[in-house]
Parts: C-alpha cells; structure tokens; sequence
C-alpha cells in the first residue's frame, strides 16, 4: 500500500532524473495463496519474523536477492547502496533511459542478472528503499522454467547466451567487464 507515492517520492528525493541509480525493491514471498497484505514495514517485518513471509527464494536461489542486506533493510531508515554480485536479480525502479532488458534472454533464465549486470557496468548506482516491499505470491510454474529443468538442449543455448553477452559486455566496457566473467567462472 501506498508504494507508487513512496517511489515517486524516493525519485524526487534521490534527484533520479539527475543520476544513474536503481532503486531496488526488495523482495519477499509467501507459499500461501491467500494473505492479508501487510500495510506497513512494521507489519511485514511482524509476518517475516512469524514465519508467514521469507525473504524472497531463499531457500530455492538465495544470491538473486541477497545482496538487498535483508538485515540491514529491517532497521534502514534512509536508502543504501549495496554493490553488484554473481547472479544479483532484484525488483529495480529505474529511469525510462536506462539499459533495455537484453532481448537474447526471454523465457526463463538471465533476464534480471543480465539487466543488472548492465545497470552496473554502467556505473549505476544500486540503492535500496528501507521502506518499499513487494511479495511475490504463488502460482504454478512457468512453461519455460519447466523447459529449463527439464531439457539440457535449454540449459546449454542459455549457457551459450550468458558466453556471449560476456563477450558483448567486455567489448562494450572493457577491462571494468572482466569482473562479471571473473566471477562467473569462480561459481
């Protein structure tokens, strides 16, 4: 609730139209289909300590979201940057002139990670809102999460894309890129 105010706030705030920056949304989830949605951070962070909310894909793809500092969130009261890692997929809030996603990654698998990792190649800054939330509620999976699972032949044109936006992204910015392919083949 309330969280368009609070973004366009934040941008008017932050001076967004004046610098690169990714306001990051940070992320939690609940396995039941129906919940009564927390009205406040207070609220949210009552469910999460109860058990009716986890941060989002902790237990199935923890480095996606990660690096939001969960911990640090619970107790923020202004935005903090937190610095770009292998695998970073969060919810961003960013200028109409940033970096489209990368059109090789539709489906499932790398969409997020590779806008990200451009957003920081690009010297974004990555701030998180100490009070913006969302939650991701279940459904059934995707058809193409269930390709990934179930089909190497996916697996391997994905692992194929990822080499090759690699390449793009070092021709593009040099020896800053190399950190993303350093850290790619440490995983």
């Amino acid at each position: 609730y309330g969280l368009y105010d609070y973004l366009r706030n934040s941008i008017q705030q932050l001076e967004l139209p004046h610098r690169k920056a990714a306001l990051i949304v940070p992320a939690f989830e609940t396995l039941h289909y129906r919940l009564t949605f927390p009205k406040s951070k207070a609220e949210l962070l009552s469910m999460l300590d109860m058990g009716s909310l986890y941060t989002f894909r902790y237990h199935v793809w923890p480095k996606g979201h990660a690096p939001t500092d969960y911990a640090k969130w619970r107790t923020a009261t202004v935005p903090y940057r937190v610095a770009w890692q292998p695998d970073f997929e969060p919810y961003v809030v960013v200028r109409r002139d940033c970096p489209k996603y990368d059109q090789r990654f539709v489906g499932f698998g790398w969409n997020k990670v590779s806008h990200i990792m451009e957003l920081d190649a690009q010297e974004y800054e990555l701030l998180v809102l100490p009070n913006a939330f969302m939650i991701h509620m279940p459904h059934a999976p995707s058809f193409d999460i269930s390709k990934f699972r179930l089909s190497a032949g996916y697996r391997g044109c994905l692992q194929t894309l990822r080499e090759e936006f690699h390449q793009d992204l070092s021709r593009r910015y040099g020896a800053a890129a190399l950190k993303y392919l350093t850290a790619e083949r440490s995983l």
